[in-house]
């Protein structure tokens, strides 16, 4: 919006009818901007934004929907308070109702809304800091003529304390809390327009509906990103993160605040997921690979799709459609697991890891049979694989060609025990026939990774996060994990700090200003 409720309300006949032609055309182009976004926003509803069904009016909604009564919504919202009973005779015998349990519906609505209650006592931040400096916010022009304001007559009319870190660059190193108290000043013009300036707000993207970008925080940007390196590096608990920021750096924060800071940190790096998303569709060379992730009771997925310089992590469900979606336009190499959804892309890569620790408990089985063939399939893996190790070394050398007879006789070796009794013999019989070009792709191309041991390992520190925290219980807070994760690992692969650049995110996005690139 251009224009703010105070602005607005200072505007009428009067003072349009004061205006030169010029400022009343700048006016009114503000003016209609406004208008347009304040209707594109009445008009969204669940079927053209992230709004719920649940937002719709109640003559909106669809037959099947849960009518709701409006006079008892209006009982409900002053508590469970008895309804008075009607005037009786007091001659007439007292007839005892039967209890409330056997008249209550099996779906009866909740009569005492949530959260605070009125007349309840508040809670509020009750340490007090003292400032380091004062940051007086001025306005830039009239926000109705659009003339320059002189600062000489400002008045503060409102302001807040922000909290933040300073490094220490130089002797001596380390962090040092600083308070910062913001001023926001008030100024006349001489048209008679009185603007305020005001705080900077970022827009959200519609995935992480609920979380607002502003200025007015405590915590400042370089706290933030202390605290998302707590939470997601270092896996700290909001309690255990509460209790470091009190012990170690004097600072009380309520647990409300610091989930609060993890999911604007989220919100502020989100647009970098397009420049992401391109940096893997442009890979020569991509890793994937998945694990569960629990999500407040249901079973989704996190995966990981690794570039030579990005590094893009998704938490959603275990399905071809999330593979398809990402991977649509890439042309480049992709090694993955065995899992079926990636058979379809033509230029796949098989890990040869899992398929050597296949065979190598084949090869340590009781069954004689299940024995005999995975020491044979364990056999021809680690020749194949030291062949390609000399090839790398070596000049360009036709592998296929000079293991065709091992190669065959292997495959001859799968067909016939693609149908053996023995459970994971035929398993591994099979997945090697289903997978066979791309598992030996790599004896035409001997440059080309034999394992999947990025994506391996990039999984490994959010598997111990998930242990920690049993995963996320809603889908912004997935959301927020894949997005910093994301944004993490990818400046770690690159040589970054990840802290520094949030530190610029948070701050350019409070603001209102874009996100600047990942460092390269």
């Amino acid at each position: 919006m251009h224009l703010s409720p105070h602005s607005l309300r200072q505007i009428d006949d009067a003072y349009l009818q004061s205006l030169e032609v010029e400022a009343l055309r700048g006016l009114s182009m503000r003016l209609l901007a406004d208008l347009k976004e304040a209707w594109d926003r009445l008009s969204q509803g669940p079927d053209n934004s992230s709004r719920p069904p649940s937002s719709r009016a109640p003559w909106e909604r669809t037959s099947g929907a849960r009518e709701v009564d409006a006079d008892a919504d209006a009982d409900a919202a002053e508590g469970d308070r008895e309804p008075e009973p009607a005037a009786r005779n007091p001659e007439e015998p007292t007839v005892v109702a039967p209890p409330a349990a056997e008249a209550k519906p099996a779906s009866a609505p909740v009569a005492r809304k949530a959260g605070k209650q009125p007349g309840a006592p508040g809670i509020g931040r009750t340490q007090v800091f003292q400032a380091h400096e004062e940051q007086c916010h001025y306005p830039e022009g009239c926000a109705g003529c659009s003339r320059p304001l002189d600062r000489a007559g400002a008045v503060a009319y409102t302001g807040f304390q922000a909290v933040d870190l300073h490094r220490g660059d130089a002797a001596p190193r380390g962090l040092t809390v600083w308070v910062v108290d913001h001023r926001y000043y008030e100024m006349a013009c001489a048209c008679g327009h009185h603007t305020r300036a005001e705080a900077g707000h970022g827009v959200v993207d519609p995935g992480l509906a609920g979380i607002e970008l502003s200025e007015w925080r405590l915590v400042g940007p370089a706290l933030a990103a202390l605290i998302v390196a707590l939470a997601l590096r270092f896996r700290l608990s909001r309690a255990r993160i509460q209790e470091f920021l009190g012990e170690w750096l004097g600072l009380d924060l309520s647990i409300g605040t610091i989930h609060q800071t993890l999911h604007e940190a989220s919100a502020a790096v989100a647009p970098a997921e397009e420049e992401l998303i391109q940096a893997v569709l442009d890979s020569d060379l991509l890793h994937a690979d998945e694990t569960s992730w629990p999500e407040h009771g249901r079973g989704l997925w996190l995966w990981v799709f690794i570039a030579a310089t990005a590094t893009l992590y998704y938490v959603a469900g275990r399905g071809k459609e999330l593979v398809e979606n990402v991977l649509d336009g890439f042309t480049g190499w992709l090694m993955t697991d065995g899992w079926m959804a990636y058979r379809d892309y033509r230029r796949r890569l098989r890990c040869w890891a899992h398929l050597i620790r296949k065979a190598r408990g084949l090869a340590q089985s009781c069954d004689r049979e299940a024995r005999a063939f995975g020491q044979f399939v364990l056999d021809s893996l680690e020749v194949l694989m030291a062949a390609v190790y000399v090839a790398r070394e070596g000049p360009p050398t036709d592998l296929l060609t000079a293991h065709a007879v091992r190669l065959a006789a292997l495959r001859t070796a799968c067909e016939q025990h693609q149908g053996h009794s023995h459970a994971k013999t035929r398993a591994l019989a099979v997945e090697l026939l289903n997978d066979w070009e791309a598992i030996f792709q790599v004896l035409r191309h001997p440059e080309l990774p034999l394992t999947n041991n990025e994506a391996e390992r990039a999984l490994r520190h959010w598997v111990i996060l998930r242990k920690l925290s049993l995963g996320t219980r809603t889908e912004v807070g997935s959301r927020a994990v894949a997005l910093l994760a994301s944004v993490i690992d990818t400046c770690r692969q690159r040589g970054h700090s990840p802290w520094r650049y949030l530190e610029r995110a948070i701050t350019d996005r409070r603001a209102g200003q874009p996100l600047a690139a990942l460092p390269q």
